[in-house]
């Protein structure tokens, strides 16, 4: 008997589609969008559909394994589960809990997948990881501005006269916002797109800015140096609702309008130009996840932040500094399902250095690492060091769906559900600010668990199980508790299967802001030094360390795949994936390439080969690889990434990265 069910994709993505999932016999036939899905209207990407073949192929894992004299044995999970706990245990009382490392990332994003923090904490306190390899000194440079992240609403940007896409192509990565450009288009709304790369979105543009990699927040100095000089600020804004401005002032000072466009490789005319732009108000911002992934990223996002500002265009409808939306989040009472008042020590390791903390811990040393939702010897940088840290380690357990790169290294690999498997709801803190709901479709292969059955498992043996005691929807209920109060129930949301959330649709419209001074800040009160904006650059670059660029001359982004979420999907592509390697034209020009040359790719952290593609219209001297490719066919590009955190310690500087290249013969 087929039917097709309302369900919803668990990606953690900009978009958080609602599905129609096409079900036959107990086995997922088809994943389609839902049309009445107030958002993404029945439309879905690539991505969202390789679900299906996620959830059916052949290489799932389907039973606990066990590394025994270097290969995997199938083994039963009351001895999995018995042997993981007694180590759990042992590790506990001989070096106390914070030998034990829990390595994880967010790449779904169920509420559920939160009880994994719930586990560790009723355990005693384990090492965590803190930062975000993805967003994060973006994140923490917006909190420094305006107290949060918050962006407008999808439907407030058919208010913008102007648009503004910095660093973000979302015809790749957010399809339902780049319909909405099209929208304002035809409104008559003017789109300019600021991006080393020449992508799908600029080709809609009204104007295409080319910029030099992590130069972004240098050249939003430069335009607020043309709004002061032709006196288009917004005075008002800036005298009542804003707190260190004069340091800015002093800031734009130090630097010529020449020297910017020198060091950004964007002409004056064109930094005039997007003076005028931002002025003609309201215009909106929208930033990507990358454009901070350098070790001036905090800095870049909040002299972007500053630009918007300094033109008036905070808490107006049609404008804002849109770079997420954490209030959708918020809205959610994660708090009730971690228990973090149960935790007696703590440790932390930034998320980017975590291999090396690992290597260099003492008092305790890293015994075990546990890994959920992630796949770190792919995704995480500097891969050799992350696979010498993992490789050290008396216990590595991996819970996963298929052998990927860091589940060959594990002791233990414990086979978990899919979504279409189990429970769970599912939102996005970076565009819209509906919650969707996925129900359990179909039974999981074989002996798959869900991730919550495990934690349930193994905290019964290690004597406190009453703390899993709960039914799904019971967990469920305990993340909605302030949004029952409110109205929001979560019987609701299962009987419509998508609610909007009581957001603020359009962020600090009443001038009152999350910091300490109540205004927005130009200089975080509460930082000293640090909190002043500044020239800060690229660690990588001519201008910073000239040696290093004679050397490895080339900028490398490693942007997000097409067709899969990170790591997720390659293993699944119809046709074996090869790695490629896109270059801005000079450079292919220079050594006299053509497309599909075998080349080699390498600094000094290590190397990778791959195929060459030509990308017309990048910045000159600019290089692209997608991340997330698997070691099998050719990765991970991580070999090449740096693992240093940003300036504000929560981002990643994968994009930091200069590198050579040359032709295979």
């Amino acid at each position: 008997m087929t039917s097709i069910v309302k369900s919803a994709c668990p990606l953690n993505c900009w978009d958080s589609c609602g599905f129609h999932v096409t079900i036959e016999n107990d086995k997922v036939i088809k994943v389609e969008g839902d049309p009445s899905h107030p958002i993404t209207k029945g439309k879905i990407c690539g991505r969202g559909r390789m679900l299906e073949a996620r959830t059916n192929s052949p290489e799932r894992l389907h039973y606990p394994l066990k590394k025994v004299n270097g290969e995997f044995k199938q083994i039963s999970w009351n001895q999995a589960l018995d042997e993981i706990a007694l180590e759990l245990k042992e590790i506990k009382e001989q070096y106390g809990s914070t030998a034990v490392l829990h390595s994880h990332d967010y790449a779904n994003n169920g509420i559920l997948k939160n009880l994994d923090q719930r586990f560790f904490n009723a355990y005693g306190g384990v090492t965590q990881i803190y930062g975000s390899l993805c967003w994060g000194a973006g994140i923490e440079a917006q909190k420094w501005d305006f107290g949060d992240a918050y962006g407008h609403e999808p439907e407030d940007v058919l208010k913008s006269k102007n648009i503004v896409i910095w660093g973000r192509n979302v015809a790749r990565t957010n399809m339902h916002f780049y319909e909405k450009l099209l929208d304002a288009k035809k409104n008559g709304a003017k789109i300019y797109v600021i991006d080393p790369l020449f992508n799908a979105t600029a080709k809609i543009a009204d104007e295409y800015i080319s910029v030099k990699p992590g130069m972004d927040g240098l050249l939003a100095l430069g335009i607020i140096k043309e709004i002061l000089r032709l006196r288009l600020a917004d005075y008002e804004f800036i005298s009542h609702y804003s707190y260190g401005f004069e340091d800015l002032e002093k800031l734009i000072e130090s630097v010529s309008l020449v020297k910017i466009s020198e060091m950004t490789e964007v002409s004056v005319e064109r930094i005039q130009l997007l003076a005028e732009v931002f002025a003609d108000k309201p215009t909106s911002t929208f930033m990507g996840l990358g454009l901070q992934r350098y070790k001036n990223g905090g800095n870049t996002i909040r002299l972007i932040d500053a630009l918007v500002a300094v033109s008036g265009n905070v808490g107006i409808p049609g404008g804002g500094a849109n770079y997420a939306n954490l209030q959708v989040g918020q809205s959610f009472d994660v708090a009730n399902l971690t228990l973090s008042s149960r935790k007696g020590k703590d440790r932390q390791f930034s998320i980017m250095k975590q291999a090396e903390e690992v290597l260099s811990a003492i008092d305790p040393e890293i015994k075990m690492i546990v890994v959920t939702c992630g796949n770190p010897l792919t995704q995480v940088p500097d891969t050799s060091i992350v696979e010498k840290a993992f490789s050290s380690v008396s216990k590595l357990v991996v819970i996963e769906q298929f052998m990927t790169d860091t589940a060959r290294l594990a002791d233990y690999i414990l086979p978990t559900t899919t979504s279409f498997e189990e429970e769970d709801l599912y939102y996005s803190s970076m565009y819209h600010h509906y919650v969707n709901y996925g129900p359990k479709l179909v039974s999981a292969p074989g002996e798959a668990k869900s991730d919550l059955w495990i934690w349930t498992q193994l905290a019964e043996r290690l004597g406190f199980g009453d703390d899993f005691q709960f039914s799904r929807n019971q967990w469920l209920e305990m993340s909605f508790q302030s949004l029952a109060e409110k109205g929001v129930t979560i019987d609701e949301l299962k009987k419509q299967h998508t609610l909007e959330l009581p957001v603020r649709r359009v962020p600090w419209d009443d001038f009152q802001f999350k910091t300490p001074s109540g205004k927005y800040e130009f200089t975080s009160m509460n930082k000293g030094l640090d909190g002043l904006l500044k020239l800060a650059l690229p660690e990588e670059s001519k201008w910073s360390n000239p040696e290093l660029a004679e050397k490895f001359p080339y900028n490398l982004l490693t942007i997000h795949p097409l067709r899969s979420n990170h790591s997720q999907n390659y293993h699944l592509f119809p046709k074996e994936p090869k790695l490629k390697v896109e270059v801005a034209e000079n450079i292919a020009a220079d050594q006299q390439l053509k497309d599909g040359d075998l080349v080699r790719v390498w600094n000094n952290r290590g190397k990778v080969k791959g195929y060459l593609s030509i990308l017309p219209k990048a910045h000159p001297n600019t290089i692209n690889i997608d991340e997330g490719i698997w070691k099998r066919f050719g990765g991970s590009v991580n070999n090449l990434t740096p693992s240093e955190e940003s300036d504000n310690g929560l981002g990643s500087s994968l994009y930091d990265c200069l590198v050579n290249l040359e032709k295979i013969t």
